[in-house]
């Protein structure tokens, strides 16, 4: 169980695997229209026309929802779903369900008592890293398909769906470009992982002790919000980088290169543009899969001691 310190798992390795990749699926569904509504507002950039400033197309969260829902019906909000599904199966499963075992691995087999925070940290940020290793082209397909707006009439999409996007992308740009942005997305995913998993584990574990705390739902929202929060503050410039490589990935030289030319042209704020929408989609997010975790966990148990 991810949190309250014990380091012995109580289910096998492909019941925990399941649970996770069950779990980061329910909440991607969720979740995924705030996703959509996160990744339009990043790549906007401030347009200029003559000598005064464009309105932008997009502003605020929910604007945005409704902009994305009033112009290309609310299927668009769900765009990138199918490989937001496929990212949620690889890189969920992976990150979460071998967070016990590295964690484990990390202490000793003979650890008992509460396990250090710097170990939570580097275990999620080694299943984080490994993890979107494996999943990277999931990723990018997804950011490519929730980027395309609305099209002009008689415009033909770039890809008709997410399968088609991945034999596009490799047929056009060859299969490492489906890695497109690993440098930024490991990054990211390795920090707001251990952000994430290591936050969950650690309030998880100081709420219990608190008289009164049980293991239950009240705890597991709790744990959930302090763990999007975390990961918001810690993963929203590392995000806002990986949004716009992998946007345009012309415009960049690298993730050195979309970092100095956001903060010159932008300003340091930029980094956490979408800020409350981050928090919107990452605090709803943790809190439905760490939830759905946590029953999916003792479901596999009961059906494994029988």
């Amino acid at each position: 169980m991810v949190g309250g310190g014990n380091s012995k798992s109580d289910i096998s390795l492909p019941g925990t695997f399941a649970s996770s990749a069950f779990a980061a699926c329910f909440a991607e569904i969720c979740t995924i229209p705030l996703d959509t509504a996160k990744v339009r507002l990043q790549l906007q950039k401030k347009a200029l026309a003559g000598d005064g400033v464009v309105l932008p197309k997009y502003n605020g969260m929910l604007g945005t929802v409704g902009t994305i829902a009033r112009e290309e019906g609310l299927s668009a909000l769900w765009k990138g779903i199918v490989p937001g599904l496929h990212r949620q199966c690889l890189f969920g499963g992976l990150r979460i369900g071998l967070y016990e075992p590295v964690k484990n691995l990390y202490v000793g087999e003979n650890f008992v008592g509460d396990v250090p925070l710097t170990k939570k940290i580097l275990a999620g940020l080694t299943t984080g890293a490994l993890a979107i290793a494996v999943a990277n082209p999931t990723d990018l397909v997804k950011v490519r398909l929730q980027a395309e707006g609305k099209l002009a009439p008689g415009v033909p999409r770039r890809y008709s769906g997410a399968l088609n996007a991945y034999s596009t992308i490799a047929k056009q740009e060859g299969v490492r470009a489906l890695w497109t942005g690993l440098g930024p997305n490991v990054a990211r995913n390795a920090i707001i992982n251990a952000a994430e998993l290591a936050s969950y584990d650690q309030v998880k574990q100081t709420i219990l002790k608190i008289p009164g705390f049980t293991d239950n739902v009240v705890t597991h929202i709790l744990s959930g919000l302090g763990a999007g929060f975390v990961a918001v503050c810690v993963g929203s410039p590392v995000d806002v980088v990986k949004s716009r490589m992998m946007g345009d990935s012309t415009a960049y030289k690298n993730t050195l290169d979309c970092f100095v030319k956001t903060l010159k042209n932008d300003g340091p704020f930029a980094f956490y543009k979408g800020f409350i929408p981050n928090f919107g989609r990452l605090g709803s997010w943790n809190v439905i899969m760490f939830l759905t975790l946590e029953q999916a966990k003792k479901l596999v148990k009961s059906i494994e001691s029988t």
